[in-house]
């Protein structure tokens, strides 16, 4: 299975792809979309939803995995990635590309077996899951790769597959 894991933003954008045959993961390949912040907000979701095309027309994921936000603070910045983040879906529906959404806890747990696990403990378990040399940069490229590790195990679980089985009737 081929896993597109992605880190939303709209300045940054954090990708990993994945392969998981169940039990092991290889490295595709990770990077991130980058936006100048000068750069007219119209445009950057332009560029955003262009380098996701080129990306997914790539490496033909079977899913994408996407971590779902939260805020609390500052609603100038959530609404700003959640336009990114709907270009980001949009680009995985237009593509035929199943989405797939994790919370952080999700994510802390499938990757470190802790749901209060600190960024740079996921980031260490995610460099040493998929036997890089190091984190890689920025965070948010090592947060989406946690995302596809994220997706891959709970792809592969029963509860996963019955819940999707149910969901397709």
């Amino acid at each position: 299975m081929r896993i597109l894991g992605i880190d939303p933003g709209y300045a940054i954008v954090g990708y990993g792809v994945l392969d998981y045959d169940g039990r092991s993961f290889s490295v595709v390949s990770f990077g991130a979309i980058t936006t100048p912040a000068g750069m007219p907000f119209e445009k950057r979701l332009e560029v955003i939803y262009r380098d996701m095309n080129e990306i997914i027309g790539m490496y033909k994921p079977e899913s994408l995995s996407l971590e779902k936000l939260f805020f609390n603070t500052n609603h100038t910045t959530a609404i700003d990635v959640a336009q990114a983040r709907g270009v980001i879906i949009l680009s995985a529906v237009q593509n035929c590309v199943e989405v797939y959404e994790y919370t952080p806890l999700q994510v802390k747990y499938s990757v470190v077996g802790y749901g209060k696990a600190e960024k740079k403990q996921v980031q260490e378990m995610t460099r040493s899951m998929l036997n890089l040399k190091q984190v890689p940069k920025p965070d948010d490229t090592a947060d989406a790769l946690a995302l596809a590790i994220t997706h891959g195990h709970n792809s592969f679980s029963y509860a996963f597959k019955a819940y999707k089985d149910m969901e397709r009737k």
